[in-house]
């Protein structure tokens, strides 16, 4: 077996034991790295900010291209205890990146405090969840906006971070939780950000192509897990996904309004403004045994992604083209 294909299998194992890593122990209580990131992507900004695209593009590339760095030579230092090295640092990573489990068990919480009329508890939570203003959504609101968030960090929090452990190893892992968090603090339509924020919200669409189409591939096949079908999530992915102001989130919202049966989108208040989503899906408003059943199939969606993408290490790692021996 050559190198590349053991080094392949054992990126296999470590995606596999990361994920393992965040199903037992969730996020890092302390010191976490992407807060950490968080903190050090806001004071660059205070020094960086301008109202322009030049600015943006070189905060962005600073950021994600010194962390995609950092990760190349974590990934040659460990090499060099040998293959095993690629596990460890690869595991490491995933760990890190992360953050699957603590977004199933948060809508799983939010649901909690709705069922029970805890509208208070219920604002104070939706922030770790979605940039939305809590302090004017009812209880049906909050409801929506948990939903929606389950299903696109799905591919966000997850599939995007085990996908690219399979394509590029810890750098990718790295790399993509870099773009994806400077996504969510700078990418959006305010007035702030409509420039500088421009190249992160583009090079977020650019990197989540895949897996958010993984994601939906994902949930429709396991939307019985959930008393749904998998046709009614392909449908509402067909007619409803192109309409969402993003080209990834909307694949992820749609196939779980169609698996789930509930209609998402309409009117979504931010501090910055209010934008009015198309509907997606053809069913009922959300309530929160449904956003409970949203936790559920989050939970099988990550547990699929991080198969398939241990699947594609490997077969990364396979010769692309055998070459007969000459007579």
């Amino acid at each position: 077996m050559s190198i590349r294909a053991t080094r392949s299998r054992y990126r296999a194992a470590g995606l596999v034991i990361g994920f393992a890593l965040d199903l037992a122990l969730g996020d890092p209580r302390r010191f976490h790295p992407v807060a950490g990131f968080g903190l050090g992507a806001s004071a660059l900004e205070q020094r960086l900010y301008r109202d322009s695209k030049v600015a943006g593009v070189v905060h962005t590339g600073v950021l994600a291209s010194g962390v995609v760095i950092a990760g190349v030579v974590a990934s040659r230092v460990a090499r060099r205890a040998g293959p095993i090295g690629e596990t460890v640092v690869v595991s490491s990573a995933v760990w890190a990146a992360l953050g699957g489990t603590s977004l199933s068990r948060t809508g799983t919480t939010m649901a909690a405090h709705l069922r029970n009329g805890e509208l208070d508890a219920a604002r104070e939570l939706l922030p770790s969840l979605c940039g939305r203003d809590p302090r004017v959504l009812d209880a049906g609101g909050l409801c929506r906006a948990a939903l929606e968030s389950v299903a696109e960090n799905t591919s966000d929090a997850a599939v995007g971070v085990v996908f690219w452990g399979a394509v590029a190893g810890a750098p990718g892992v790295l790399g993509y939780r870099a773009i994806n968090t400077l996504d969510a603090m700078i990418g959006y339509r305010s007035p702030r950000y409509t420039r500088f924020g421009w190249f992160a919200a583009r090079l977020d669409d650019a990197v989540n192509v895949v897996p958010a189409r993984l994601t939906g591939v994902l949930t429709a096949v396991l939307a019985p897990t959930v008393g749904g079908h998998p046709m009614a999530s392909v449908r509402a992915w067909r007619s409803d996904a192109s309409r969402h102001p993003s080209p990834n989130a909307g694949v992820a919202e749609a196939t779980a309004a169609g698996a789930l049966g509930v209609s998402l989108g309409g009117r979504t208040e931010y501090e910055h403004g209010v934008e009015i989503r198309p509907t997606l899906g053809s069913g009922r408003s959300p309530t929160p045994e449904d956003l409970d059943r949203a936790s559920t199939l989050s939970r099988s969606v990550q547990i699929a992604s991080t198969a398939v993408s241990a699947i594609l290490a490997v077969a990364i790692g396979q010769p692309g083209v055998v070459r007969r021996s000459r007579r």
